[in-house]
């Protein structure tokens, strides 16, 4: 039986390790969410509690451990076609608007999670070039990235249950771009899968190796930093992306009084950022 409890002097020493690793910002009083997320790997690893676990990856060499650490403790919470509208305005607007001066197109979805990010943009494209055929003839690249290499795994396998695929699919995508094994699970088809690669990528990181970009997705990402954290993410960002280039955020998230690099259009519903010239 593993012991959950965490002192107040763990509980601050472990938040400034995850902060200085992956920019992740615990608060005040997450006590109760560092126990859920790490009571398993403690098990896991024999170790008779979570403070024990806390001490040796905070004070330890163990860089595989540290790894499961940081993945235990980032939010892999996603679905398909998440929040609608952004893939609405890529399909119905944006493609084409990038289409009439470009040949190629590239494509970022940051913090991807186990994959139904950039596989929805994927589907996205392919619903848009059935209505508009030849388009993008130079290529489109589209780069899922995350610091947890368990996710990335996911991702590359592209093979879901049920119970994922009724979380935002519809039936007729799911028909469309997925086919069915005998085990139960669902694996995105070729046409899907060769739009789409993935990298381990961490967002304090330099973006150089990245190169730049027509269009980021960011989203529910930058809720988890400081804001001195997502200033730096934001001009990174800006950096990375192409003249005109377009970044979407989660619904619930802003810059405003953060980052003035750029402008935001609304849209309806919904709204994306316009990198300033």
């Amino acid at each position: 039986m593993v012991n959950r409890e965490i002192e107040n002097g763990d509980y601050k020493q472990f938040s400034a390790f995850l902060e200085r690793q992956c920019g992740i910002v615990l608060g005040e009083n997450k006590q109760y969410l560092v126990k859920s997320r790490l009571a398993p790997l403690a098990r896991q690893h024999s170790f008779d509690s979570v403070t024990t676990l806390i001490n040796k990856v905070v004070n330890g060499m163990d860089r595989q451990l540290r790894a499961q650490v940081v993945d235990a403790m980032t939010t892999n919470e996603t679905l398909w076609f998440r929040d609608i509208y952004p893939f609405d305005l890529l399909r119905n607007e944006l493609f084409a608007k990038f289409a009439a001066n470009r040949k190629q197109l590239r494509i970022w979805s940051a913090a991807c999670s186990s994959g139904q990010e950039p596989y929805s943009i994927a589907m996205s494209l392919l619903e848009f070039q059935k209505t508009k055929p030849g388009t993008f003839g130079g290529g489109v690249q589209i780069i899922g990235t995350d610091i947890s290499a368990d996710m990335l795994g996911r991702c590359e396998a592209a093979r879901y249950d049920s119970l994922a695929l009724s979380r935002g699919l519809s039936e007729q995508r799911r028909n469309e771009f997925f086919q069915a094994h005998v085990d139960g699970t669902y694996e995105i088809k070729p046409n899907v899968k060769k739009l789409v690669s993935f990298r381990p990528f961490n967002l304090l990181d330099s973006y150089a190796s990245l190169g730049r970009f027509d269009i980021v997705f960011c989203r529910n990402v930058l809720i988890y930093f400081s804001a001195e954290v997502k200033m730096k993410i934001l001009q990174q960002i800006a950096a990375s992306l192409q003249p005109g280039g377009i970044l979407f955020l989660g619904a619930s998230e802003s810059i405003s009084g953060v980052s003035d690099l750029f402008s935001m259009v609304r849209c309806n519903p919904g709204l994306y950022y316009l990198k300033k010239d």
